[in-house]
This record gives C-alpha cells, structure tokens and sequence, in this order.
C-alpha cells in the first residue's frame, strides 16, 4: 500500500489531497487568489489530520508539474519539496493538464479531452487526451483562432474544460465542441497517475526538478 499526499498550486485554485494506492482518501481546496503561501502548510496538516495519517507514514508527495501560474507552481513545488527533504520521501510530479484532463473524464467520459489553462489574451495552456486518458498531443502554449482543433473535431465530440477554454468557446462553431469552463486542475484528480509513477520509481530529482512552465518565466506575472 501506498499513501501519496498530492498538491497543486497551478491556477488559482489550491488543492491537497490524501490518496492510497490512487483511491481518494481526502481533499480540500481553497479559491482565494494569492493564498496559497498563507494556506498551503495548514491545508496538508488538514487532510493529514482528518485522515489520521501522519507526515511520517506518508510513501511519497506528489505536485503538480504544471504548466500553469509561474509564481503558484513555484509554491507548491518548493513546499512539497521541503516535506520530501524534512522526512526523506520521494517527489513524484504530474502534469497539471492531466489532473484537469481527468476530471473532465470523471464528468463526461468516453470522448476526447482538450484541458485549457488560461495563458493570457488568446494564448492557452493545452494538449489532447483520448478516453483513456492518454496524452496524444504534446503540450503546448497555442494562441486560439477559429480553426484551432480541427482534426480533433473531426474525430467526434471533444470536451474542451478550463479556465483557458471559454476564449475558445467564443470563437468555435463545431457542434462536436463541449465546454466546461468552470473545471479546473486538482489534488484529487493527481492520484492514478502519482501512484502509477511511485510504482515505477518515476521520481524526481528533489534539488533539481522544476515545473513545466512552458513558457519563459517573466518577473512581472500574476501573483497568487
């Protein structure tokens, strides 16, 4: 068996969640801007604590590899990097468009997936993934026109989710396009993929791993 605390800190919303072997343990989540700093630490001691697991008995931390918010994905990975230090765990990370991915799936399964981070004006954050879950795009910063996903489309239904994709809504007519704006990456939704690679020793070096930023970090990018 293995526990495997989770976190994310790739958008505005801030999660932790406690999985065993990939199954749910426990969750929360915070929809604060500019909080994860203040509620990160409290939020582990939360889900530890409520679940009667201590820091200790944990297999291994997971974060969120991004791509998402410079100054967040540097919180949850310096954070998580410190417990992994402190008690000797391994790092595992998981893309942040996976966990999103994934919860499209949870919502609507049996389609493909395009999870949309919102990278300003009409740029995203995105790749594609089928039923399964399998990534068959590589991720990328797409700047969104009119005939963006085309061969996806063309293909079925394709549910498009996150905060990214509603710029997307705007512009697409294809009636094979689903939206659900509203969705977001998750802790909860990290746990089949973290277990997946703690199995396979998938870890992470813990003084060099950085997030997936994609994009070239600039100085003067939205705080959360």
């Amino acid at each position: 068996m293995a526990y495997i605390l989770s976190v994310d800190t790739s958008t505005s919303i801030c999660s932790v969640a406690l999985h065993l072997d990939g199954k749910l343990i426990a969750h929360t989540e915070t929809f604060l801007e500019r909080s994860h700093s203040r509620n990160i630490a409290h939020m582990v001691d939360h889900i530890l604590a409520i679940s009667e697991i201590t820091p200790q008995s944990l297999d291994a931390y997971a974060v969120s590899a991004g791509p998402g918010s410079y100054t967040g994905m540097r919180i949850g990975t310096s954070t998580v990097k410190g417990y992994c230090f402190a008690l000797d765990k391994p790092l595992v990370s998981v893309s942040s468009l996976y966990s999103l991915a994934a919860k499209l799936e949870y919502k609507q399964p049996g389609l493909l997936y395009v999870p949309m981070i919102d990278a300003r004006r009409m740029e995203v954050y995105t790749a594609t993934f089928d039923s399964e879950l399998r990534e068959i795009s590589n991720e990328e910063a797409l700047v969104l026109d009119e005939s963006s996903f085309q061969e996806q489309l063309s293909r079925g239904k394709v549910l498009f989710g996150g905060d990214g994709s509603s710029k997307f809504e705007n512009i697409c007519s294809n009636a094979n396009a689903l939206f659900a704006s509203k969705a977001y990456p998750s802790a909860e939704f990290m746990g089949i993929k973290a277990f997946e690679k703690f199995s396979n020793q998938k870890f992470e070096d813990i003084a060099y791993f950085e997030p997936n930023y994609i994009k070239e970090f600039h100085t003067n990018s939205k705080i959360n």
